[in-house]
């Protein structure tokens, strides 16, 4: 009995996650795999005349931890939050902090953004939205040596992680600060709010090879005691708490089963 209640109710947990989303007029189009996880910055571009920047977080996770984006370099976690202007990026921060045609990754330089003596050719690789601008880097291409996963842009990052096919670089020479290595929880079980649901299983150690514990911590969850931070489904749906990158970038929150994991006794 309890195997048909179980996938009966997961159904019918997404068919609500989908209809309040609807109700609200908050419900999107399900992207593209390589789709999931672009933003559009457009806080200064039009306004200056250019296209908007298109970012594909997919690239950048394959190369990078996010710790050491949204912490060392400061990009904060929402889309437009952080201001950043061409002169920003001239003088070598956040995105100038690698695409200053200098810092060298998998043997070979890291093209200059916002090069103004070059704007033609180096524009359109950042600003292309609207544009058929030729990417360097082909996402089917890259997608069909990882592993796979269903939803999200159908790639297993942290099976991808594991097996050593990504090799993250947490650390900058000049930026990031060497600090000593924290030990990591164990994992832990969260009780859901929903009847016959498994429990949740949340693991910090494979938090913490993507976001270290700065990520999350304070700003997200401020507390670090398990059980402090008081939140709900509902909120998360609604991109606060783990929804701040489930959804967005890492996968999303109607894979019911990829955090509700224990079985059911």
């Amino acid at each position: 009995m309890k195997k048909i209640l179980l996938p009966v109710i997961f159904i019918l947990l997404v068919v609500f996650t989908l209809s309040f989303a609807q109700e609200r007029g908050v419900k999107k189009k399900r992207p593209l795999p390589q789709d999931y996880g672009k933003i559009v910055l457009n806080n200064f571009s039009e306004k200056n005349r250019v296209a908007p920047v298109v970012f594909d977080h997919w690239l950048h996770r394959s190369k990078f931890t996010c710790r050491l984006c949204h912490t060392d370099l400061g990009f904060e976690m929402k889309t437009g939050a952080t201001g950043i202007k061409a002169d920003d990026n001239i003088n070598g921060y956040y995105c100038g902090t690698c695409h200053n045609g200098k810092r060298v990754f998998d043997n070979k330089a890291v093209f200059r953004a916002c090069d103004k003596g070059k704007r033609d050719e180096v524009c359109d690789r950042c600003h292309s939205f609207g544009k058929d601008v030729k990417r360097e880097n082909n996402f089917s291409e890259f997608a069909a040596k990882m592993p796979k996963e269903r939803l999200g842009n159908g790639i297993d990052w942290e099976l991808a992680e594991k097996d050593n096919l990504i090799k993250l670089i947490d650390f900058l020479e000049g930026i990031s600060v060497s600090k000593k290595t924290m030990p990591v929880q164990k994992d832990f079980t969260l009780e859901p709010k929903v009847a016959g649901l498994p429990e949740i299983v949340f693991s910090h150690q494979k938090h913490t090879v993507w976001n270290g514990c700065e990520v999350c911590h304070p700003d997200i969850f401020t507390g670090v005691k398990k059980g402090a931070t008081k939140y709900s489904m509902i909120e998360i749906f609604d991109g606060k708490f783990c929804g701040v990158c489930h959804g967005k970038v890492a996968f999303p929150t109607m894979d019911c089963q990829r955090c509700h994991v224990k079985p059911v006794s």
